[in-house]
């Protein structure tokens, strides 16, 4: 995608851009308190968990993934907080998703960190009717990190192999995933917007299972944390897809890869079946991914086209 719109070039001078960052991460601190207050005690969030599958549990409450509904009841608000009042997500095409049966939405992929996953999953939570549960495909670095692994498994993510993708689709899931895969997180500033190479996996899964795909895009997750440079290096060294540089690193250290108070655009397509077989030649099935590329992109030029800004 060449040279895209971006809302924050209509900044006269840095001082205008940066006067508004901090009036909107003072506005949505001060707003934080009373939101998780009220989200916390709103007794829809129970609600919405209990009107999700709960099959395949076993007797203390987990699924063979790890998953616990009682668990995410207690996440639920706080993620709802990041959500309505931080993130301000805004929604187009949610209908697109079926609601029920087998899905898989495809979606573009930044931001360093995966809060664009988690707010995808967020809003099937929080907007569609019926409510419904995403499992997200994650790296399979993910379950080396201490804390992380535990809390993403509790929440429905699973590492992305293809077994597990067939066995959640078998049982009719709806799973998320990023083709770009760690080349598209932790993309560079100014790669914003140019989705990476996708890799042919997702599609063989789709033809195998019979499976509709739900092209998604996410718009405003390439400004939460902008990277300057990548430190390959130093992620190799430590076993992390990427160390993103980015401006606020001297000032915050490690804090530096959390969000900005940018505005979310969620944006879903209509469904695509394809046909065909998962044992087709890498040309064949490369020309249908190219397909989904290509509706994600266009979707990304929506949501670009719609935003008035980076924080609006």
């Amino acid at each position: 995608m060449d040279g895209p719109d971006r809302p924050s070039d209509r900044y006269d001078t840095p001082n205008e851009a940066a006067t508004e960052l901090i009036e909107e991460l003072l506005a949505r601190f001060v707003g934080a308190f009373g939101a998780v207050r009220d989200t916390v005690l709103d007794p829809d969030m129970t609600q919405k968990v209990d009107r999700m599958s709960r099959e395949n549990l076993n007797e203390f409450g987990y699924d063979p993934f790890g998953y616990s509904p009682e668990y995410v009841k207690k996440v639920l608000p706080f993620l709802a907080v990041i959500y309505r009042h931080y993130f301000r997500a805004r929604v187009y095409g949610i209908e697109n998703v079926p609601a029920e049966g087998r899905a898989m939405l495809v979606s573009n992929h930044s931001g360093q960190l995966p809060f664009d996953g988690a707010m995808i999953g967020a809003s099937m939570v929080l907007d569609a009717d019926p409510p419904r549960m995403v499992r997200a495909m994650v790296e399979r670095w993910v379950p080396t990190l201490p804390f992380a692994s535990v809390f993403m498994a509790r929440c429905g993510q699973v590492v992305g192999t293809p077994e597990n993708c067939r066995e959640l689709l078998a049982d009719d899931n709806c799973i998320l995933v990023f083709p770009e895969g760690a080349n598209g997180i932790s993309k560079t500033f100014d790669k914003r917007y140019q989705l990476q190479r996708f890799g042919n996996g997702f599609m063989r899964l789709a033809l195998e299972t019979d499976t509709p795909i739900v092209p998604v895009a996410v718009v405003g997750a390439e400004e939460q944390a902008p990277s300057l440079y990548n430190w390959k290096a130093l992620a190799k060294m430590l076993g992390a897809p990427a160390v993103p540089i980015t401006p606020l690193l001297p000032i915050l250290g490690p804090l530096s890869v959390l969000p900005l108070p940018v505005r979310y655009h969620i944006l879903y397509g209509e469904p695509i079946r394809f046909e065909g077989s998962a044992n087709d030649d890498d040309g064949e099935v490369g020309r249908r991914v190219k397909t989904v590329k290509r509706a994600v992109s266009e979707l990304i030029e929506k949501g670009l086209a719609t935003r008035d800004g980076v924080f609006r």
